[in-house]
């Protein structure tokens, strides 16, 4: 593993609780068989690096560069990791969160098994979105009526492995606050039916584990970032979703 090699080195200085706390966009940048690996930069500076600056110069860097997929540390606070993870879209390239592997890993013989689940799991998946699709229309309708503007909301998850992706919903809020169509909506979890196509995309599946959001995945112990190695569902969120909803409902009333 070696580190990139910078022509000009400035700036390098002891970093203080008070710099970390400002979420800089300082971080060591590793390559190792093919992957750049983006990590806290410790108690020393790296040189200074424009790109880490500009959206734009990381995304042509990392479009003209040999990296397949680019791991980074959650440690690197929020803000810097939804930077990276725009320009690794932009860019094409996979990003992972860097977090602790989970050593069970399944047998090489249940590999078919698992092959056969995703395309059952697919396939189900495939035919719901077609059938809800009427739906799905009939809402983005009411929402053109009701509350014009953003229809859906592209936040990012963590799937398998600690990839992230981009989870579809609809957008039920305006001005940080819920609209009436957007709370009926949640209240019966129709806000979540485009998610069906994050399953058809293969970033997750019907039913699997929780899939945690990026703001609460770098907040994980480092042992309940083990969590975050398996394949998520949709049904455990909606789970989740409809618990706070119901918790929500009930303050009201009371």
């Amino acid at each position: 593993m070696t580190t990139s090699i910078i022509p000009t080195l400035q700036n390098y200085y002891a970093l203080t609780e008070q710099d970390q706390n400002h979420r800089s966009p300082y971080c060591t940048l590793f390559w190792r068989r093919g992957q750049l690996l983006v990590k806290s930069p410790g108690r020393i500076k790296p040189p200074y690096l424009p790109s880490l600056y500009n959206e734009q110069l990381l995304v042509e860097c990392l479009k003209h560069s040999p990296v397949s997929l680019v791991s980074i540390d959650p440690k690197l606070g929020e803000a810097l990791l939804r930077f990276w993870a725009t320009a690794c879209e932009q860019a094409h390239k996979p990003l992972f969160l860097r977090i602790p592997s989970d050593r069970k890993r399944p047998k090489q013989g249940r590999s078919f098994f698992r092959m056969a689940f995703r395309l059952i799991d697919w396939i189900i998946a495939f035919m719901l979105l077609l059938m809800a699709s009427p739906i799905i229309l009939g809402l983005v309708l009411l929402m053109q009526v009701y509350s014009p503007g953003l229809v859906f909301s592209r936040d990012w998850h963590v799937g398998e492995a600690g990839k992230l992706f981009r989870a579809i919903q609809f957008h039920t809020t305006a001005n940080h606050s819920i609209t009436p169509l957007g709370h009926w909506m949640r209240k019966y979890n129709l806000h979540n039916l485009p998610q069906l196509c994050n399953v058809v995309q293969g970033d997750r599946s019907l039913f699997g584990s929780r899939c945690w959001t990026l703001e609460d995945a770098v907040q994980l112990s480092s042992e309940r970032q083990l969590q975050l190695n398996k394949f998520p569902g949709i049904a455990s969120n909606w789970e989740v979703c409809s618990e706070s909803n119901l918790l929500h409902l009930d303050g009201q009333a009371l």
